[in-house]
């Protein structure tokens, strides 16, 4: 394969400024490891990381609304780093739904276990009170893309639900069908290409019901 751009599809996320938990300490080396001697004039540091699975760009497991579903840790590979689609849904405004007589005109582009990737170009809203705002698939749509056997869903919002629902139909359909969902992508914009590579890389922390990502796209020459 010869690679023309690769494309981060991950928000960064900053300590004190995400919505959900971020918090970052740093300390010298031998406040952690008291064996380690350091001369006060070396930087010499390590850090404690304490975060909310569900933050920035995230994807989440059956194991999110399934007692017996797979952890994060488990989700398959090969339905994580493979070939992906975007459907452009930029046009839909806030809130405005994303039905199946929409979705269906992307039918022949959408393969078996392909990531779906749905692009409304809310990431531009994020981290502001509008980005929430967003558009919905509903659930006839959700079926249709499982009756097109994709491997994974994602999409550059906040969210595939009606806004402001406390249960989450859609979450529900998708992970009953073994199907894992990206949320708070990035840069849908930026891609060009037809089909691109994706790769997705959950953290391998065993138990957890979703993971922060660094997810990117790969286009070929």
């Amino acid at each position: 394969m010869e690679i023309e751009r690769i494309i981060d599809l991950t928000h960064s996320l900053k300590p004190g400024k995400e919505k959900r938990k971020l918090e970052l300490k740093t300390y010298f080396v031998e406040e952690i490891l008291p064996h380690i001697k350091r001369d006060k004039d070396v930087w010499y540091i390590m850090q404690e990381l304490t975060i909310l699975d569900h933050i920035g760009t995230h994807i989440e497991a059956s194991y999110h609304y399934i007692k017996e579903g797979i952890d994060a840790a488990r989700l398959p590979l090969e339905n994580l780093v493979r070939e992906a689609v975007v459907l452009d849904f930029s046009y839909k405004k806030p809130l405005e739904k994303i039905d199946v007589d929409e979705l269906s005109k992307y039918n022949q582009q959408i393969q078996e276990n392909d990531i779906v990737l749905i692009r409304t170009d809310r990431s531009k809203y994020y981290r502001s009170k509008d980005y929430s705002q967003r558009p919905f698939l509903t659930p006839e749509a959700i079926k249709w893309l499982i009756q097109k056997k994709i491997g994974c869903l994602g999409i550059d919002a906040s969210g595939i639900e009606v806004k402001g629902i406390d249960d989450q139909p859609n979450h529900k359909l998708l992970f009953e069908n073994g199907i894992p969902l990206i949320e708070n992508l990035t840069n849908l914009d930026q891609i060009k290409k037809d089909r691109v590579l994706l790769i997705v890389l959950p953290l391998k922390i065993e138990g957890m019901d979703a993971s922060p990502l660094r997810v990117v796209a790969i286009e070929e020459k």
